[in-house]
């Protein structure tokens, strides 16, 4: 009888296919102020950016989702225009609360003068900072748009007004790269890093969220490519999840959102791509100092 075991090789007992990130042409620092729009998995990021110490503002005027209405967003805070009565819109429901088609739910406040005071000071803020920033993180959500028919635009948050009020459509790859080529564009001599959040919107099914996520992919790839010589690049969080972590261990309940223990290895492959080696000690430090606010905040 043949004895002999067989062994298997180091290809065979890899449990997934690791995606290579590389190292980014734009690099985040503890030193440089960072501007964070996009989803909301650009919330959860930026958030445990911000604990470690980075000095990161992260969504201003909300979470936002695709790429128009992101790049509205980006106008306003580097023109710094100010919000008006013509802005304010009620939202709806039956909420009572005033809020504008620039903002999430979250800003919405009791009366116009309210709203506006609120927006207006979160503005002037966020235009601050941009003034001093380096680097621009954009995640990008879904190709999916809302434009209002009345106004003619496309909205940022539809306010729980009813869906007759708005006609839905998915932008084209062209358009997309366009949207984007004007981000880059409007940061000027500043880096900008462009992510496609994993998160899968199940509203559009299986088919429809990766049309959307293949726009925006396709549109991302058509923008670095017509800015070759932009401080621009891409940090691929979606193949991330996708390839690396294809399993729902790492989903959270939903199964649509990526669970604690993904956004933190997404987190750390994003430092691996973007940290220049000088600011690890900094990042070891904050890490360590956020682990004892978490313990006494238990204790």
């Amino acid at each position: 009888m043949d004895k002999r075991v067989d062994t298997l090789t180091d290809a065979q007992l890899k449990w997934s296919t690791p995606v290579d990130v590389g190292r980014s042409r734009v690099r985040v620092s503890f030193h440089n102020p960072l501007l964070m729009l996009g989803s909301c998995f650009a919330d959860n990021i930026g958030g445990r950016m911000r604990t470690v110490g980075f000095d990161a503002l992260v969504n201003p005027l909300g979470t936002m989702y695709n790429p128009l209405s992101i790049l509205d967003t980006l106008r306003r805070i580097d023109s710094a225009t100010p919000f008006t009565r013509a802005d304010c819109v009620p939202v709806g429901a039956g909420d009572g609360r005033v809020c504008s088609f620039y903002h999430h739910t979250r800003h919405a406040r009791p009366t116009p003068e309210e709203f506006l005071a609120d927006a207006n000071a979160g503005l002037a803020s966020a235009h601050e900072h941009w003034a001093r920033c380096e680097t621009l993180i954009v995640t990008l959500g879904t190709a999916w748009c809302f434009r209002h028919n009345g106004l003619g635009r496309v909205v940022g948050n539809c306010l729980k007004h009813v869906a007759g009020e708005f006609t839905r459509f998915r932008m084209a790859p062209a358009d997309c790269a366009d949207a984007l080529r004007q981000i880059v564009d409007i940061a000027g001599p500043r880096g900008v890093i462009f992510t496609v959040s994993p998160i899968r919107h199940k509203a559009d099914g299986a088919h429809g969220n990766q049309l959307s996520k293949s726009t925006l992919l396709l549109a991302v790839d058509d923008a670095l490519g017509s800015r070759p010589s932009a401080r621009a690049d891409y940090f691929p969080a979606y193949e991330i999840l996708m390839d690396e972590l294809r399993d729902y261990r790492f989903y959270a309940d939903d199964m649509a959102h990526p669970s604690s223990m993904a956004e933190d290895y997404v987190y750390r492959r994003f430092m691996d791509f973007a940290l220049p080696p000088v600011d690890r000690p900094a990042l070891q430090d904050g890490e360590r100092q956020a682990r004892r606010m978490a313990h006494v905040k238990m204790s």
